[in-house]
């Protein structure tokens, strides 16, 4: 066999096996392609699945946000009504300390009063009687006009909050549970309480 024979011969073995080759690399190829393809979707539905939960976690803080916000808000509000109802009750009874202390000067006028009217004996005395009524009534008038009002009324039904009950017992006239004697006046300043009417009750 010559030299070019030998050539050909092996040009053709090689041509066999590159032939009987190519298919199988041609599948090798293709399951390739395939599992590229299968990495780039999984790579795919892994991404969507981080977005939507991103998506989910943007969505929760937005709300977490819109109800910090909406109670600061409230808060805010409530401060602000709790501020004005302070100024409110600051300017209703900034009074109240100064309104208890001319209680006793108002005590002192009707226990004059009540002495004046029994040892009354001449038009002298009457005059003195006189002006210390008016005296006793502008008194009031003042006291009114800044929110001090008396409480405690014979045949005023007795009221725990505004009178307080020396004793109980019965009384021709005053039903049951109201007030037959008043031992001391009580007042109020704009409704609060300065001190209770020291009251006896009908049994």
């Amino acid at each position: 066999m010559t030299t070019q024979q030998e050539k050909a011969q092996e040009q053709s073995t090689e041509q066999e096996n590159v032939e009987l080759q190519q298919p199988e690399a041609v599948e090798e190829q293709v399951q390739s392609e395939n599992r590229e393809e299968q990495a780039v979707e999984a790579e795919l539905a892994a991404a969507y699945a981080r977005i939507n939960e991103l998506e989910i976690y943007v969505s929760e803080i937005d709300a977490r946000e819109k109800d910090i916000q909406l109670r600061a808000q409230a808060e805010i509000q409530n401060i602000r009504r709790r501020a004005e109802q302070d100024v409110e009750k600051a300017h209703k009874f900034a009074l109240e300390k100064f309104s208890k202390e001319l209680l006793t000067v108002v005590d002192n006028l009707e226990r004059g009063l009540a002495a004046l009217d029994n040892a009354v004996t001449d038009e002298t005395t009457q005059a003195l009687v006189d002006g210390v009524e008016m005296t006793h009534k502008e008194f009031i008038s003042t006291l009114g006009k800044f929110g001090v009002e008396a409480v405690g009324v014979v045949g005023e039904a007795f009221n725990p909050e505004l009178h307080q009950a020396i004793s109980m017992q019965p009384a021709e006239g005053i039903e049951s549970n109201h007030i037959s004697v008043v031992l001391q006046k009580g007042y109020t300043l704009q409704g609060r309480v300065l001190r209770p009417a020291m009251v006896m009750v009908a049994a």
